[in-house]
């Protein structure tokens, strides 16, 4: 009996960590930028095993203020039309999935960007039942601490937006040789066509699919309500 006693002491104390941990890094990143993510130190660990690849990492924090209106309106359309009506989580669309995927025995995901900036910031690519389990824990911290607007800044901030590149100041940059204050709305567009996979895809050279992706978004981001983040 002491043995197990000791045994759930011990995963109580764990427990009791894991949340004072989790919701401290969560109130300090509604305040300051996050300086690192799980997948940015996983890829630079691919990059320094891999003979064929420069390492790198390429990373430039800028507030919402500093980022063209075009760019949250793009992903907004993109990624998440009820991004500003849910809670975090998009229940008819993880609904409609299921069924999808029950059918053609895939599985494919139907993440919100509130759960796509809990993924990127706490956790690493994976599908098992435990990863998406805390990120449906952390995706309600961000929602309980964090208001829509920071959801969205930090989510432009980290994603992976091509090889080594994080972060929309750091794909303007590199593909438009510009500031992300100053993204047009094709641009953008383009930006976010390529979010899915942007190690397979490029803005600088985009596909036909890609292509037709972007004037997709486009016409969202005609018929989408301006979502009010941005300069």
């Amino acid at each position: 009996m002491k043995f197990i006693k000791k045994i759930f002491r011990f995963i109580f104390k764990i427990a009791l960590w894991f949340f004072i941990i989790s919701i401290g890094l969560t109130l300090i990143y509604r305040f300051i930028p996050v300086p690192v993510t799980p997948l940015m130190v996983i890829r630079l660990w691919e990059q320094a095993w891999d003979e064929k690849k420069d390492v790198r990492l390429y990373k430039d924090w800028v507030s919402i203020d500093n980022i063209s209106k075009n760019m949250p309106q793009a992903v907004y359309a993109a990624e998440d039309q009820k991004f500003l009506e849910h809670n975090g989580f998009d229940w008819k669309a993880m609904e409609e999935a299921w069924e999808k995927n029950k059918k053609g025995k895939r599985i494919k995901g139907a993440s919100t960007i509130s759960q796509q900036t809990a993924k990127n910031v706490f956790l690493w690519p994976s599908r098992n039942l435990i990863r998406k389990g805390l990120e449906a824990y952390f995706t309600f911290l961000i929602e309980t601490i964090w208001t829509k607007e920071r959801i969205m800044e930090v989510y432009l901030n980290v994603i992976e937006m091509g090889p080594g590149i994080y972060g929309i100041e750091a794909a303007s940059q590199t593909f438009y040789n510009r500031p992300a204050s100053k993204l047009t709305r094709q641009q953008a567009a383009m930006i976010a066509a390529v979010l899915p996979n942007p190690i397979r895809w490029s803005p600088a050279k985009p596909t036909g699919y890609i292509r037709g992706r972007q004037s997709w978004i486009l016409r969202q981001m005609n018929n989408l309500a301006p979502i009010g983040f941005g300069s």
